[in-house]
């Protein structure tokens, strides 16, 4: 934890907290929270097998992690977090917020005047947040309660938490508590390990592992594709003026640019400290041909963290953000204006026949 905390204290800060903070305040869906019984991880859970990541230390290191890298990988601009033009947001929320780091540490801060929430399935690790923060555990798949509209929503690392069809249902919640021309933004990893020269081995462990899981997900109908679909999703849900961003985000310090070299230190601890975590609940239950030993998942996991140290072995991930706007009050009639008329045409092409 000491590496990832290095690089926290060494990025620029974005604007100095000097407000004071007040006790995290929390919206419980349930009262009764239990752990997975199948490992050590405890996986804490609205609903029982809804969520396939941990909420322990091993895993709040990891998405620590994770939170740098996307912070590092766009540190050449003056706002790192989202690229949606967003100006003086009254309402923020981050969807699946974890730890809070993007929240909490970052979003709150630089937007002090902004009400900036955070929601996810089991609240986070910490007991003091800014006054503009709000933690709540709540799931989102049930009907929105809030009453103010947003001006961004945002989605990061939230691979497996839906099936297709609940996917279809977070962002038309999201489509309809966003204010009109307002933004949503979503940002993924692609779970298949890439590698852009010959140094991988074809019986190399990690690209073997992330198969694994990739299959164990497809069985669960929870597929971890999202990075290729979350594009189409928005566009099923309304949102115009969608925008891409691509990444490659090495695994480990093999690169020799120095912003990729350290993210991809960083892309190291975010698997070395995760991946136990990821495999133990989909494996144990979902895996192919049928559900693993906790031991078998421990042998892989070891296997793929050693191979991970070889800095010979240039492995890296595919990433994409995709930002996209609701419609306008103009804009939304417009649409249904022109749904009218195509209806309209549709039904004269049908009295000529």
């Amino acid at each position: 934890m000491s590496d990832i905390l290095e690089v926290r204290n060494n990025l620029p800060r974005i604007n100095h907290l000097s407000r004071g903070l007040r006790k995290w305040e929390t919206v419980w869906a349930v009262i009764s929270i239990q752990g997975h019984p199948l490992t050590t991880h405890s996986y804490q859970v609205v609903k029982e097998g809804r969520s396939w990541f941990p909420s322990d230390e091993q895993q709040w290191e990891s998405l620590e992690a994770g939170h740098l890298i996307a912070i590092i990988l766009d540190s050449h601009r003056k706002n790192p977090l989202f690229y949606a033009p967003v100006e003086n947001p009254k309402h923020i929320l981050d969807i699946g917020t974890g730890r809070g780091s993007w929240a909490v540490s970052d979003t709150a801060d630089l937007f002090p005047e902004t009400i900036v929430r955070g929601v996810d399935l089991f609240p986070p690790p910490g007991d003091w947040f800014p006054p503009n923060c709000i933690m709540e555990v709540d799931d989102i798949l049930q009907e929105w309660t809030w009453r103010d509209p947003f001006d961004l929503i945002h989605l990061r690392h939230m691979l497996g938490s839906f099936t297709p069809d609940e996917w279809d249902i977070v962002y038309k919640h999201c489509y309809d508590n966003l204010k009109p021309g307002s933004w949503i933004e979503h940002l993924e990893m692609d779970p298949r390990i890439s590698c852009s020269d010959n140094s991988l081995p074809p019986n190399a462990y990690t690209p073997n592992f992330s198969e694994r899981v990739l299959d164990a997900a497809e069985n669960w109908n929870h597929p971890l594709d999202t990075v290729r679909t979350m594009r189409s999703g928005l566009e099923k849900a309304g949102f115009v003026d969608i925008h891409e961003k691509s990444y490659r985000c090495p695994i480990g310090p093999w690169a020799r640019d120095a912003t990729l070299k350290e993210a991809g230190r960083l892309h190291y601890h975010h698997w070395a400290t995760g991946m136990e975590g990821w495999a133990m609940f989909i494996l144990t239950k979902w895996g192919l041909p049928k559900p693993w030993t906790k031991e078998e998942v421990q042998v892989l996991v070891a296997k793929a963290r050693k191979e991970l140290k070889d800095p010979h072995l240039h492995m890296f991930q595919h990433t994409r953000r995709v930002w996209a706007r609701k419609p306008t009050v103009e804009e939304m009639s417009g649409i249904h204006v022109k749904q009218e008329e195509d209806g309209i045409a549709l039904i004269k092409r049908e009295e000529v026949r």
